[in-house]
């Protein structure tokens, strides 16, 4: 009766999903893009370090997420050109004597792509982090750095559900 059960369940589960045109957003992205992606990240004067976490976060997303193989320009599909457009500490949260215990951080990326129709467009994503800090004390370099790291990964997965939308728009006409 147990095995009947399971049996049952996964059969349920498979043809609700192939039954519903469920698309993973992979496929969505890589029809826009193409095997084959050239990935440009303009370097920050403000912030270098930053930008070269930004460019191998986006190689990965192209690799991992796209299931693309990043090419020089002359041989892409399709082409992502990423800028760090600015990056903001807030404080959300102050103790009781008035100093501020937390920030949110917020980086912005515009995006500019050429899919591998040809089409161009831009794409702005944000991406936010909260995180604590001592009472009374300075935002160090390595929060400062973690902040803007795990808020970059939001904004690019912000940009890829984004480009996935596109994705679905496209494959609607």
């Amino acid at each position: 009766m147990k095995r009947f059960l399971i049996y049952c369940t996964i059969l349920f589960v498979s043809l609700f999903c192939v039954s519903c045109g469920y698309k993973p957003t992979m496929l969505y992205t890589k029809s826009i893009l193409g095997e084959k992606v050239f990935v440009e990240v303009r370097t920050s004067l403000e912030d270098p370090e930053n930008t070269v976490l930004l460019r191998d976060a986006m190689n990965e997303a192209v690799i991992a997420r796209f299931r693309s193989r990043i090419v020089p320009r002359k041989n892409a599909d399709s082409e992502l050109t990423m800028t760090l457009k600015r990056v903001t500490f807030l404080p959300i949260q102050y103790d009781k004597n008035g100093y501020v215990i937390a920030y949110k951080t917020y980086v912005d990326l515009l995006t500019h792509y050429r899919d591998k129709k040809g089409h161009q467009g831009d794409i702005l994503s944000r991406g936010n982090y909260d995180f604590a800090i001592e009472s009374n004390s300075v935002i160090s370099d390595t929060k400062r750095f973690t902040a803007i790291k795990n808020a970059s990964y939001k904004a690019l997965d912000e940009f890829i559900s984004k480009l996935s939308v596109k994705g679905i728009e496209s494959d609607d006409q």
